[in-house]
């Protein structure tokens, strides 16, 4: 089974707070854990705004080593498509971040490993967890 690393969880792994994170992590096969390159967009944006670039890019690069970043495509694109329109028709539009990246474990038929239930559980047919 494919997990696809949310962003928030990612932040949490690195961070290693709350420690239940990163112990399921340290717990997951390696070959099943993925992130979509927008949430690794998303991720080098947080080390381009913080105090500590330096630090929190070799953090980062660490961690990146042993995950597999997948790269956004057209069928990502075409599940981003069907999603929005749904999402916009019954009124319950979420981040166009989130959307890229539920768009994308959709498309790979991943389960969406997040802490932000509320936006995710929105969207039909996307498999979320929480780890936190």
């Amino acid at each position: 089974m494919m997990l696809m690393l949310d962003t928030n969880i990612c932040i949490y792994i690195l961070r290693k707070k709350p420690p239940s994170v990163y112990k399921k992590l340290a717990r997951s096969p390696m070959e099943d854990i993925c992130l979509s390159s927008i949430t690794l967009a998303e991720l080098r944006y947080g080390v381009a705004k913080s105090g500590s670039k330096t630090s929190n890019r070799a953090v980062l690069d660490s961690f990146l080593e042993h995950l597999a970043v997948l790269p956004w495509d057209a069928k990502a694109a075409d599940y981003y498509g069907e999603i929005r329109a749904v999402l916009e028709k019954n009124g319950n539009i979420i981040g166009n971040m989130d959307m890229l990246i539920a768009a994308h474990a959709c498309s790979i038929k991943a389960t969406l490993i997040t802490n932000n239930m509320n936006e995710f559980s929105r969207i039909p047919g996307l498999r979320v967890k929480n780890w936190v």
